[in-house]
């Protein structure tokens, strides 16, 4: 069951550390020193979050749709405005799926279904936040290299 309301805490851990602590107990450093960059920043990880969340779904919908995926990543870039607050104003994600005989589809539709329908982050980020995203087939039987499509 999923809850409803959820709080996390962030601890100051000084000269400009901080610790973050989710809800399910699990701890995480932040660094705002960009110099140093020994943990990524707050506004890395909203980059993480998009690209994590609808990297859940793309996976369940394809898993439940029976295709054969041997290995999957995403990269997640994004464009901040100029001035404060330096908000997101694009974001796009480029799924890079590799399998055996997996439909494009399958594919597109696993991601339509992932921005329009399932993840929360993407949903929290609309509508002042433009995303859009690409993906990549990169099928092992076939072998015939790589399928790009935009959305």
């Amino acid at each position: 069951m999923v809850e409803k309301n959820m709080k996390a805490e962030v601890r100051h851990a000084g000269s400009g550390l901080f610790v973050g602590i989710s809800p399910s107990g699990h701890a995480i450093t932040l660094d705002t020193d960009h110099d140093r960059s020994s943990a990524p920043s707050p506004v890395e990880m909203l980059l993480i979050a998009l690209g994590s969340c609808t990297a859940v779904d793309v996976i369940s919908i394809l898993e439940k749709k029976r295709q054969r995926i041997t290995n999957y990543r995403n990269e997640v870039s994004g464009e901040r405005r100029d001035d404060f607050p330096r908000s997101f104003t694009r974001m796009h994600v480029h799924h890079i799926i590799t399998g055996k005989d997996v439909d494009p589809a399958a594919v597109e539709k696993a991601i339509e279904l992932s921005e329009e329908k399932y993840c929360s982050v993407a949903a929290t980020f609309r509508p002042t936040v433009q995303i859009s995203s690409t993906f990549e087939l990169l099928n092992e039987k076939t072998d015939t290299g790589a399928r790009s499509a935009d959305r």
